[in-house]
């Protein structure tokens, strides 16, 4: 292998925003180092393409610019960022929780997840996964010498456009849990701005811009260049059309449930400040458990089950919304200057460009999501 391979693509890693620090920092971080240093020893190596996300960058109002991160770099100009120093923070927590006579793989899986969150907020990042994939950047950036390093920083990523057939998708994510969640009709209201761009890119135009970088940018030496692989900047697309797409589609497919009848879809609350979202929780759920508290208290706790099971769905729904706040109201933008240029690069290749196609300007995104990535993820769904 170490004769042979010529080309290191890094695409491992742990996407959940709240990841325990111990798994993440061990997979997003170290796990970039172990990469590089195993393509170090290909003595025919031409390139190490490592895939991070654009979210690296914060969720600030603005250009976020194609630009990498240094060693010890924090957002919020925050002073002292080691990452051996994080390591060892996590090793010492650890060994405290451990410590605790009382401790259980729960209580050692919510310590490590809130140690995350701490540490990305205190440098300025929105949670646990962008913050240590900000760190393997910086430690292939740092460590890399003359090797020559593309990184590709997709956002969103969703369903195919074509390859290998429209519409295929692994996994669920926030956004289709939405739709479906809406086909469905269990979705009364949603937090976002209406008006906010989401950043969206199909599956396969990262995978073409990937396998475009790394003849681009093969043999030559020292260099380190950084692609955004997106949409808010060259074709962007508002929540307003992802809502009006979803309405379309299960109004003329409707979801069957489990009583055989259609489910029928309709508007949507839309809460579009937090302060909004805090006062739909109060009135529809905080005040009746409290009511619900109350009565199972002088009930002599015969509505405990309920309670408690009323209780754990609500905080489940306030941290998700915690966690994806800085996302449901982005006012931010992706820089892809250095994309487009390697978009014009293939566009002079003529018919290498219907190979390898990666210009989200292509799409129609009403089109893309009615016709292409809703019934992909319904058909996911269904699997």
């Amino acid at each position: 292998m170490l004769r042979d391979i010529d080309v290191v693509v890094n695409i491992a890693a742990t996407t959940n925003f709240d990841e325990r620090y111990d798994v993440a920092l061990a997979l997003n971080t170290y796990g970039a180092k172990y990469v590089l240093n195993f393509a170090k020893k290909c003595v025919n190596l031409k390139l190490l393409l490592h895939v991070s996300t654009a979210y690296v960058s914060g969720e600030k109002p603005g250009l976020m610019r194609e630009t990498p991160y240094h060693l010890g770099e924090s957002l919020n100009g925050t002073s002292g960022l080691d990452i051996d120093e994080e390591r060892k923070i996590v090793e010492d927590k650890l060994k405290e929780v451990n410590s605790d006579k009382y401790a259980n793989d729960n209580s050692i899986k919510i310590a490590m997840k809130n140690l995350g969150m701490q540490r990305s907020n205190h440098y300025g990042w929105p949670n646990t996964y962008v913050f240590t994939k900000a760190l393997g950047e910086m430690l292939i950036g740092h460590l890399k010498g003359d090797m020559p390093v593309v990184i590709i920083r997709p956002t969103i990523v969703t369903s195919t456009y074509k390859e290998p057939f429209p519409g295929w998708v692994e996994g669920i994510r926030t956004i289709d849990s939405l739709a479906l969640g809406y086909g469905k009709g269990k979705l009364t209201c949603f937090l976002g701005d209406p008006e906010a761009v989401y950043d969206v890119v199909p599956a396969d135009m990262v995978v073409n811009a990937m396998i475009t970088s790394i003849a681009a940018h093969a043999n030559q030496t020292s260099s380190e260049t950084i692609y955004h692989v997106g949409s808010s900047v060259s074709n962007p697309v508002q929540f307003t059309t992802l809502q009006r797409c979803a309405y379309l589609y299960f109004t003329e497919h409707p979801w069957i449930g489990k009583d055989g009848k259609a489910v029928i879809v309709g508007d949507v609350k839309v809460l579009n400040s937090m302060a909004s979202f805090h006062r739909y929780i109060a009135l529809r759920y905080l005040l009746p458990l409290q009511v619900l508290q109350f009565v199972n208290f002088i009930s002599c706790q015969a509505f405990a089950g309920t309670y408690k099971n009323l209780k754990r769905k609500i905080t489940f729904v306030l941290r998700l919304v915690d966690l994806y706040k800085p996302y449901l109201f982005t006012k931010s933008f992706y820089d892809d200057i250095n994309t487009e240029k390697l978009r014009r690069a293939v566009r002079e290749m003529g018919d290498e460009e219907n190979i390898f196609y990666f210009d989200p300007r292509a799409i129609n995104w009403a089109d893309y999501f009615q016709k292409i990535h809703i019934p992909g993820v319904r058909h996911r769904e269904f699997k």
